[in-house]
């Protein structure tokens, strides 16, 4: 095993790091760069039953700390994500399949067709959508979030994950957790989506800077990492028999040794990827590699969950 070799649901990764669903991942040939990238797995669109074109434009806005975005769920339909799927070098590196239906129903029909494909996929099922208008997150319905894993995990007999939006109260924490304890087919938890509903004015213009929405969106970026730093950790604490991807503010190594240290298995990029292209992963592994070594640590094993409280 390498310094920077990683592991989830018992499958080995060459390193902990992928993109984040959402960026780089929309058709074959984002997904193809990411494969060939120094990243050690990657993770398709979040798709939905049918195609969707998403908002209107512009609906991602880059700021000196971070960006701001209300996307719309644009991808090309769970039916090409699959195909890809089927296709994928599972020996060069894993693949996640991201799933986000619009309805109950909608989830259990792609999930459905998943299983019947028995790919290696791991399905990562998107609880955090925010920039569907109209449509409230089931992250923050805890009644609806249960339904939904109730009826997912009678349907679907694999293990898979939840991508989470992020809270912000330790009740809601203890409320959540408790709800995905019920569950031993979700193995893992991704925190945190982006933060939602956030505003960004551009003084001079004196306006917002996305369309949708009247300019409310997801902020990511340097703004979100202490929030998805939290949630890591929180989750880590409150669900031992599960594994945890971290996910937000990441541009530099030390942010992947803060997400490791507060419980993280795998590290999800996504603004930073967004903004400087998948060799960015190679820089991050280098960064990341330098810092263990200087640390003296052999593996990040010997670093995940293991943050210090005062």
């Amino acid at each position: 095993m390498s310094l920077l070799s990683a592991s989830l649901l018992g499958i080995d990764f060459a390193n902990p790091l992928l993109n984040a669903s959402g960026v780089y991942c929309r058709d074959v040939a984002e997904l193809d760069a990411l494969a060939a990238s120094a990243a050690g797995s990657l993770v398709t669109k979040s798709c939905t039953l049918l195609a969707r074109e998403g908002n209107p434009e512009p609906r991602y806005y880059a700021t000196p700390l971070g960006s701001i975005n209300s996307m719309g769920l644009p991808n090309a339909g769970y039916q090409y994500y699959l195909a890809y799927a089927q296709q994928h070098d599972y020996a060069a590196k894993p693949l996640f399949l991201s799933v986000a239906g619009l309805s109950l129903a909608d989830n259990l029909t792609m999930l459905a067709a998943i299983r019947a494909a028995d790919t290696p996929a791991i399905v990562e099922l998107n609880l955090s959508c925010p920039n569907v208008p109209g449509k409230p997150q089931i992250g923050y319905d805890f009644a609806a979030m249960t339904a939904m894993l109730e009826a997912v995990t009678q349907a679907y007999d694999r293990p898979f994950g939840v991508k989470l939006p992020p809270y912000f109260d330790i009740a809601h924490f203890d409320e959540a957790a408790a709800i995905l304890n019920r569950f031993p087919q979700v193995a893992f938890v991704t925190c945190i989506n982006s933060i939602g509903n956030a505003l960004i004015i551009d003084v001079e213009a004196e306006s917002v800077v996305i369309k949708p929405k009247d300019g409310f969106g997801g902020i990511g970026g340097d703004y979100v990492l202490p929030t998805a730093l939290a949630n890591v950790n929180a989750f880590y604490r409150r669900c031992p028999a599960k594994q945890i991807i971290g996910c937000g503010g990441v541009t530099r190594g030390e942010h992947i040794f803060m997400h490791l240290l507060a419980g993280a298995s795998l590290v999800q990029v996504g603004t930073a990827l967004y903004e400087e292209g998948p060799g960015i992963f190679a820089r991050l592994n280098d960064e990341l590699a330098e810092l263990l070594t200087r640390k003296g640590y052999r593996g990040i094993e010997e670093v995940r969950g293991k943050l210090r409280t005062l």
